[in-house]
């Protein structure tokens, strides 16, 4: 689910640019950074983002340059009667010419600068300028996302052919045959022997024949490749499969586990670990997976 792209655009000497980058993440967790007049616009961004993109960490950012507000230049009209009427009461008392207009304009307060307020339809215009560039920077995340999760698809599948290859190693394991169990039990009977315990004949088999059951990983290897075409399906299926491949990573986990407490000759011990090792391996992967 890691991804980045870039896009730009322009317009009556506005310039601005989007960018987003994502990474990995069990939902879609989004994080904007809009300039300020442009905040209206992370509803959009969402709603767009959530169209597209079902996990990920993303973070998307607007840089807006280029284009000031316009300007004008207006009279305090209340400011200019105080002066205008304090000017002609001191005129009165003590003399003098009549106030002049440069005089009174170049007096602290009388001019003052506004921005000029853009009607609603002006705004929504550059908004949706604006928002297709965003289009178009999507439209670049997720190619950046599929060409990742394509060179994911390739390693994941690799490791399913791994495990797979684990399971049939451990189902054809010499040590699974009647022949080495019966072996292995013999010997263990011998050394009890030696050590002169006392038995019961019938017992002994009982136990046996019940050691023999419970050490049995046939159910586990069916089930092992029972989740690896499971797998392979998904893969082959597409689209969002993160989640399902999530939960299918942790059953995996949950044979390979059974197997090795199972597991009563040390070369199935080795490949029920290795399947683990292999197994944790495909999870950090899956977690890549949207």
């Amino acid at each position: 689910m890691t991804g980045f792209a870039r896009a730009s655009g322009a317009d009556h000497g506005l310039h601005w640019q989007w960018e987003a980058k994502s990474v990995n993440g069990k939902a879609l967790d989004m994080r904007c950074r809009l300039p300020v007049g442009y905040e209206g616009l992370e509803v959009e961004v969402r709603a767009a983002t959530a169209r597209r993109l079902a996990r990920g960490n993303v973070q998307v950012s607007l840089s807006v340059s280029g284009m000031v507000r316009p300007e004008t230049v207006v009279i305090n009209q209340a400011v200019l009667d105080q002066l205008l009427a304090a000017g002609e009461r001191l005129r009165d008392r003590i003399g003098g010419e009549p106030l002049r207009a440069d005089m009174l304009l170049a007096l602290r307060g009388v001019l003052e600068t506004v921005t000029v307020t853009e009607d609603e339809q002006a705004i929504e215009a550059r908004h949706k300028i604006v928002l297709a560039s965003f289009a178009d920077m999507l439209d670049g995340l997720v190619t950046s996302r599929r060409e990742e999760g394509t060179r994911l698809a390739a390693v994941v599948d690799d490791q399913i052919a791994r495990i797979a290859g684990l399971a049939e190693a451990a189902r054809d394991n010499p040590a699974r045959t009647p022949e080495a169990i019966k072996s292995r039990m013999g010997e263990q009977v011998s050394r009890l022997i030696e050590t002169g315990a006392s038995f019961d004949p019938v017992r002994l088999h009982q136990e046996a024949l019940l050691i023999a059951t419970r050490s049995d990983i046939q159910e586990e290897l069916d089930r092992l490749m029972g989740h690896v075409e499971a797998a392979r399906a998904l893969l082959d299926a597409g689209g969002a499969i993160g989640r399902k491949f999530d939960f299918l990573a942790q059953e995996f986990n949950r044979e390979a586990n059974t197997l090795c407490s199972k597991a009563i000759d040390r070369s199935l011990t080795e490949i029920g670990l290795d399947l683990k090792t292999v197994i944790d391996q495909m999870r950090e992967q899956v977690q890549n997976i949207e």
